[in-house]
């Protein structure tokens, strides 16, 4: 009862930390910092993963929670009077699917709770300014309303020219000094801009040595995300809400998730003058697009029957956005529609990621295997299981039960047979494709719950 008691109790201070930010529109909010103490780092403490890999000073969760009224305190004391002092970020590495390997970075447990505590705080304020078009690392939206808004927005404007961009190495390239100004605009409290910083300039070690830079989120920080979409609100969303939108002939649409974006166009001539000068608005703030990745594609509806000026235009092509191919296809009344489908390349890379699990893992117990890849599988009709896509869903399927098969088979010399297999799927039976989500409704609102503008 008592965290209960103390959850709502929180909720209630970010609920006026939110009302004081839409009261205070467009000004910068002084006084946050007196909402983080004891209690407020406690709820921190309880939203903090505990299962994480620990930091440089190889603190685990279980350690810091045994004297956890104690360590609270000295954090609020060290954050309020402005000695707290970020610790660098411990480099790892995780093999990718291309057998290359991805950089993370690990704060500290003690650090985690605090960019838990300070992100709550900032959630509060920028829920209010955010716009629709963002979805990403934002409480109740996500990457299917993203889907579901490019999917409404373009069937509304029946097709037309797709902008697709890549911003080079986003995450790692963010300019500190402009993050600051953007910052400023709404947050002005000493304490909470102090560490803020800190945590800019930790840097990460790495074999005994630390690296600074003055570009780049806080690597493997919680507070990181938020930052990133306070930097692409104001480089990108605001942006296209109060300077491209008014200038364009036709209906335009901005989708975007994290630094994965794409804007929609009606009109040809509006597509390409976006295109010509997003790359100069990006470069103003030290951003990159990509050359190669980053292109405009015509997506028209296909026509019913072709015609003199329908011969002119080219054929509608297909893009990818948040590992989905979006292309044209007819419905079941014979009517053009935009349907997505999985895209090749994840659905490439999931199914060699379960083979190479299944090798690595066919001597465990057979009950923990199968509990594993029937999470797998639930998880990937999850997230691909939207309607239309169930030939992708159900190769993928299909493939895990090969993979099990195979790895199966390899773990005695007599090996297993495929009557051998399925005898056993009817003790373990793996999770059948599913269709989860439906496209099919049509709201300019993905998400009819939240408040809009």
């Amino acid at each position: 009862m008592t965290e209960t008691r103390d959850s709502r109790a929180i909720y209630t201070r970010l609920t006026r930390i939110a009302e004081l930010a839409r009261k205070h529109r467009g000004e910068a909010l002084k006084t946050l910092s007196h909402h983080i103490d004891v209690e407020f780092l406690k709820e921190a403490f309880h939203k903090t993963r505990k299962d994480g890999a620990t930091g440089i000073d190889h603190q685990t969760a279980e350690e810091y929670g045994k004297d956890l009224e104690k360590n609270l305190e000295s954090l609020k004391e060290r954050f309020k009077s402005r000695t707290y002092w970020a610790p660098p970020v411990r480099r790892t590495y995780i093999p990718k699917a291309d057998g290359t390997e991805r950089p993370l970075g690990i704060p500290t447990f003690e650090d985690k709770v605090l960019q838990v505590g300070v992100a709550m705080v900032l959630e509060a304020i920028y829920e209010e300014d955010f716009l629709d078009c963002s979805h990403a690392y934002r409480p109740k939206r996500s990457a299917h309303g993203a889907l579901q808004q490019l999917r409404d927005g373009l069937m509304e404007m029946g097709g037309g020219w797709v902008y697709e961009v890549d911003i080079k190495a986003f995450f790692d390239t963010l300019d500190h000094k402009h993050l600051r100004s953007f910052l400023d605009q709404r947050v002005k409290d000493g304490p909470i801009r102090w560490t803020i910083d800190k945590w800019l300039a930790a840097g990460v070690m790495e074999e005994g040595t630390v690296r600074r830079t003055d570009k780049g989120t806080p690597q493997g920080g919680v507070i990181s995300p938020l930052l990133a979409n306070l930097y692409l609100h104001e480089v990108l969303d605001t942006w296209f809400e109060r300077d491209v939108k008014p200038r364009m002939k036709g209906r335009v649409l901005l989708v975007r998730y994290a630094d994965d974006f794409v804007m929609g166009f009606e009109r040809e001539e509006d597509a390409r003058r976006v295109a010509e000068v997003t790359p100069k608005r990006f470069a103003k703030y030290g951003l990159t697009v990509h050359p190669t990745k980053t292109r405009l594609l015509y997506f028209g509806r296909p026509a019913k029957f072709a015609t003199t000026e329908t011969r002119k235009m080219p054929e509608p092509e297909t893009f990818d956005f948040l590992a989905f191919t979006h292309y044209w296809g007819r419905s079941e009344k014979q009517n053009w529609v935009i349907k997505q489908k999985t895209a090749r390349s994840r659905l490439r890379r999931a199914i060699e990621s379960v083979r190479q699990w299944c090798k690595e893992h066919r001597h465990w117990e057979l009950k923990e295997q199968w509990r594993r890849l029937s999470a797998k599988l639930k998880g990937y009709y999850n997230y691909f299981g939207l309607s239309g896509n169930i030939r992708a869903v159900s190769a993928y399927a299909r493939e895990v039960r090969k993979a099990w098969y195979a790895a199966l088979s390899r773990r005695s010399q007599r090996g297993m047979t495929w009557e051998d297999f399925n005898r056993m799927l009817k003790s373990y039976p793996l999770p059948a494709p599913v269709l989860a989500r439906s496209v099919n409704r049509r709201s300019a609102n993905p998400y009819p719950k939240s408040r809009m503008r």
